[in-house]
């Protein structure tokens, strides 16, 4: 820290304080610094630690703190105005906005102050020349506080009507406002195009994007525009979660959660930023997110959660029912201090109708992690249903048993569970045997491999009821799950029996073709089980295929021609047709078994019976995929998806999802990929799969990069590294999202955290046999430290992946790194020398492996490299001449520059047409260094030879072309003034 020992100093330590984070610090800091301004007793440098101090205290959440010096800079400006620089009078005038709008924030300062405040901006304006633009858009925001409708589009229209000067916000701030008012009046496609040059970059500011990103989240929501309401929030939360002063902006934020279905985000935005429950600095700010407080535990207690622990104010533990009465309790209690301020209700009733704001969406999967707000148990079964409403104590057991009997002879989902209730709600009376026996048999169906005793209870009851071709179905089942559970030959056994038994019984037209299906169909599934467990021993036996083959042709045969409507049966048949292709699958007929796939989930779908294909379907995809096919894999999953419909459990819908990501990120598609994917973290993150919500998180993030979403691929890969680890993912998953993420923080600026990534990435693949990987990091590691400023850091990093590319045998990365090397080595004391070694020495590399390329394409290659070397050299050795005290030396500095670059337009020359672009880039180095050595005719010789280039030049290369042309026009120009 700077000790403060004259005016110079205490720049410097106003400076150092500006680049701190905003906060409370920050401000304390401020105020020391006004004190030491003091004591040098130098009027000007007290002007401008008051300046210092309003501007820190505006961009923090102690705005209050900001007009007590305010006022002593105005005082001081009436007093003295010759102790102001330009600097100084232009910052007091545009702190005149800061205090307009701050005291709009602050309850304790009375509408009358406001007003006057007000008038005084405007008279203060009028007298140093200022348009009212300014005082307009503050008259705005002060009717529009007060609940003034009329004098609020009275101001607006002003605001727009009157001039811009250097008083008037940035652009992007004022598309801000301007756009927030169209918002608040209901107008939300009109604000939405307001801000559409903001929110594609072409303004921007210390708070924009910022602002706008937050404020636009709802208006797209209620037009029904929710995926960019999505991208919006992942990328505004990254810009406002490290400023302290944009709580409001936040606090929009986590309104957002709460009304998309996404309340587990809600709660950790809460966790990340505790003070903004306690600054108190900026009133208003603070009854906003109040309020989105409120409005979030509402959301969690009306979901049945309101007994869970949620972040809340320090000092105690909070429920999500208390936090939400506390929070509603305290914003009322500001917007009461307000509108008694303000002598009108404007800001309690906007305040209650943000807190009691409707859900815009039930679900809107951000792909982000997020702690469910309530346990979720993953399901087991590809197929999801929906549990029936567990029935009243009124219910009438005759009815749910009607009811559960239809679902089973229709094989509709909930068939299961429908018997469960049937029972429960039977449960104490007396009931039929044929009742009992099917409450049995489907009590069985719902325990797996642990209901064998109980299908064996059923068969009796069937019996006892007369109906022995359904016990022997029942008997069958019985050995299917003892199959299911490992004892296939034991299960064969057991079916052996009740196999020949309903077959006599068929015969002597004892019993029906159903359940002599079924008892055919029970003996073929076991008879399957046993291929698969040979398969997974190392291959299924000829003989084990066989017989399975010969039991599924036995069931084709019973019941083809007789399902006559029967789902079941129709059922039976594409059952059986499914085993038929897994039997071709096992028996390496891959094409076969896709033809059987698709057909089997086509009589499935034709019965009515779509949620049974979807397994099928995954299979043909899985055989398509390996087959590369890649249109019927996208068929077959896009299939498995329609006829899931509801009914598909989360871990099965995430699979599919994801896999048809990965079809469409082959086919290059990216956006709808990146759709495919969103859906698999949805899914996999309901299921409670960590882990495989991991996966799908790391695909996401890479199809949104690719799609140059910086911001977004950043959250979602942050999130996705959370729950990656070497041991469950392999660590080519963890480097590949490190390095992905580092490319992303990259583009967003985050230089200091992409180098981390990187060289965490690099350490990983340190250990790897093939090390190109390693280079590459470390290569991508030392541009990031040198980004960053870290620039011995970033040598270092640029010597391993030189060390690495050298034992690579790759000439191109050793070069790289050295060039990079020699302009890092500028920044040293002394570093000149070093680097013009450095460049030296990657002229020499890349012309030893030129002399020894072989290869046609690899010569123009290194040939290509060396010109870029020699015109990078040139202009290192420019820049180090520039910096040359005594003309000789920069004289000299500047010939051995442009022979450089000669000797890369010479390259470029050699290699003709494909290098025209770096020739003409090279020549016109070379012109601009003539014309500064004194010699025009060379410059305008070089300008016309990048001029007769570019005549022939057209398609892509027009605007290149182009800009290259109207530099060496003026560069002839000058050439021949001087000539």
């Amino acid at each position: 820290m700077t000790d403060v020992t004259d005016i110079g100093s205490l720049r410097l330590a106003m400076a150092e304080n500006a680049g701190q984070p905003e906060g409370p610090a920050r401000n304390r800091r401020a105020e020391q610094l006004v004190r030491d301004a003091e004591r040098l007793g130098v009027p000007a440098a007290l002007v401008e630690a008051l300046v210092h101090h309003v501007r820190v205290g505006n961009y923090s959440s102690e705005k209050d703190r900001m007009f007590v010096p305010f006022t002593r800079l105005l005082g001081l400006w009436d007093e003295h105005p010759e102790h102001f620089g330009e600097e100084e009078i232009h910052a007091l005038h545009w702190f005149f906005k800061w205090m307009s709008s701050g005291m709009v924030d602050q309850p304790q300062i009375p509408l009358a102050s406001m007003e006057k405040w007000l008038g005084e901006m405007e008279r203060r304006y009028r007298l140093a020349g200022y348009s009212d633009r300014a005082v307009r858009s503050a008259e705005l925001w002060v009717a529009a506080h007060v609940g003034d409708t009329e004098r609020a589009e009275r101001a607006f229209a002003a605001w727009l009507a009157a001039d811009r000067d250097e008083m008037a916000d940035c652009h992007a701030c004022e598309l801000n406002g301007q756009g927030w008012w169209h918002a608040e009046r209901g107008r939300d496609e009109e604000a939405l195009e307001l801000w559409g040059p903001v929110l594609e970059g072409e303004f921007a500011c210390a708070h924009e994007p910022h602002n706008v990103l937050a404020s636009s989240l709802v208006p797209l929501l209620r037009l029904g525009r929710a995926e960019e309401a999505r991208a919006h929030h992942l990328r505004g939360i990254r810009l406002v979660r490290p400023m302290e002063s944009m709580r409001a902006a936040y606090a929009d934020h986590v309104e957002f959660c709460a009304l998309t279905g996404n309340e587990a985000r809600g709660l950790e935005l809460l966790a990340e930023r505790p003070g903004h429950f306690v600054a108190t600095g900026n009133p208003s700010s603070g009854m906003e997110y109040l309020a989105v407080v409120a409005l979030l535990m509402d959301r969690l207690t009306a979901l049945g959660l309101g007994d869970r622990a949620v972040p809340g104010p320090p000092g105690r533990e909070w429920t999500a029912r208390e936090l939400g009465a506390h929070a509603r309790e305290e914003a009322l209690s500001l917007a009461r201090r307000f509108d008694e301020r303000n002598g009108t209700s404007s800001v309690g009733e906007r305040i209650r109708a943000r807190m009691d704001r409707e859900p815009l969406l039930d679900r809107l999967p951000l792909g982000v992690r997020a702690a469910p707000p309530a346990a979720t148990h993953p399901a087991s079964a590809s197929t999801r249903v929906t549990p029936p409403r567990a029935p009243g104590p009124d219910a009438d057991p005759v009815a749910l048993l009607a009811e559960a009997r239809r679902l089973s002879e229709t094989l509709r989902p909930n068939a299961v569970e429908a018997w469960a209730a049937a029972a429960r709600a039977a449960r104490g009376l007396e009931l039929g045997v044929r009742d009992r026996a099917e409450i049995a048999d489907h009590e069985a169906m719902g325990l797996g491999p642990e209901g064998a005793a109980l299908f064996e209870r059923a068969a009796e009851l069937y019996a006892e009821a007369g109906d022995l071709g359904e016990s022997l179905a029942a008997r069958t089942r019985a050995a299917y799950v003892r199959a299911l559970g490992g004892d296939v030959e034991g299960a064969l056994a057991a079916v052996a029996e009740p196999y020949e038994q309903v077959l006599a019984l068929y015969a002597e037209d004892a019993t029906g073709v159903r359940q002599t299906a079924s008892v055919v169909m029970g003996r073929a599934r076991v008879l399957m089980r046993r291929v698969q467990e040979a398969a997974e021993r190392g291959g299924a036996a000829p003989q084990a295929l066989a017989a399975a083959r010969d039991a599924v042709g036995e069931v084709l045969a019973l019941v083809d021609g007789h399902d006559g409507g029967d789902v079941r049966l129709a059922a039976r048949r594409a059952e059986a047709r499914a085993m038929l292709a897994d039997l071709a699958a096992h028996a390496g007929e891959p094409r076969e078994a896709v033809a059987l796939f698709g057909r089997a989930a086509a009589e499935f779908v034709a019965a009515g019976l779509p949620w049974f294909a979807v397994e099928y379907e995954a299979r043909l995809a899985m055989l398509a995929h390996h087959l590369g096919d890649v249109e019927e894999t996208e068929r077959a999953l896009r299939a498995a998806l329609e006829h899931g419909g509801p009914h598909l459990e989360p871990p099965g819908r995430a699979q599919l999802h994801l896999q048809l990501a990965e079809v469409l990120g082959g086919r290059d598609e990216p956006v709808e990929a990146a759709e495919q994917a969103l859906e698999a973290v949805h899914w996999a993150d309901a299921a409670g799969d960590a882990a495989f919500a991991a996966w799908a998180r790391q695909m996401l993030g890479g199809f949104l990069l690719r799609q140059a979403r910086w911001a977004e691929a950043a959250e979602v890969l942050e999130s996705a590294l959370a729950d990656l680890s070497t041991d469950t993912h392999g660590d080519g998953a963890v480097v590949q999202t490190q390095w992905w993420l580092g490319d992303a923080l990259s583009e967003l600026g985050e230089h200091r955290a992409a180098a981390e990534l990187r060289l965490r990435a690099a350490e990983i693949a340190r250990h790897w046999p093939e090390q190109q990987d390693h280079a590459t990091l470390a290569h991508l590691a030392g541009e990031s430290l040198g980004a960053a400023g870290l620039h011995s850091e970033a040598d270092r990093a640029y010597a391993r992946a030189g060390d690495l590319w050298r034992e690579l045998g790759d000439p191109h990365g050793l070069v790289r790194s050295l060039r990079a090397r020699a302009w890092l080595a500028l920044h040293t004391r002394d570093g000149a020398d070093r680097a013009a070694e450095l460049m030296e020495e990657a002229v020499q590399q890349c012309a030893t492996a030129l002399d020894a390329a072989t290869g046609a394409q690899a010569r123009a290659e290194l040939a290509a490299e060396l010109g870029h070397t020699h015109q990078q050299f040139g202009g290192l050795l420019a820049g180090i001449a520039e910096e040359q005290r005594h003309e000789q030396d920069r004289g000299a500095g500047f010939e051995a520059a442009l022979a450089r670059l000669l000797e890369a337009v010479a390259v470029f020359s050699a290699l003709g047409e494909d290098a025209v672009h770096a020739r003409t880039d090279a020549e016109l180095a070379a012109a601009r260094l003539a014309l500064e050595l004194g010699r025009p005719a060379q410059a305008a010789a070089h300008a016309d030879a990048v001029l007769a280039a570019c005549a022939g030049l057209d398609g892509e290369s027009d605007a290149v072309a182009h800009a290259r042309a109207v530099e060496a026009s003026r560069l002839l120009r000058l050439a021949r003034e001087r000539g």
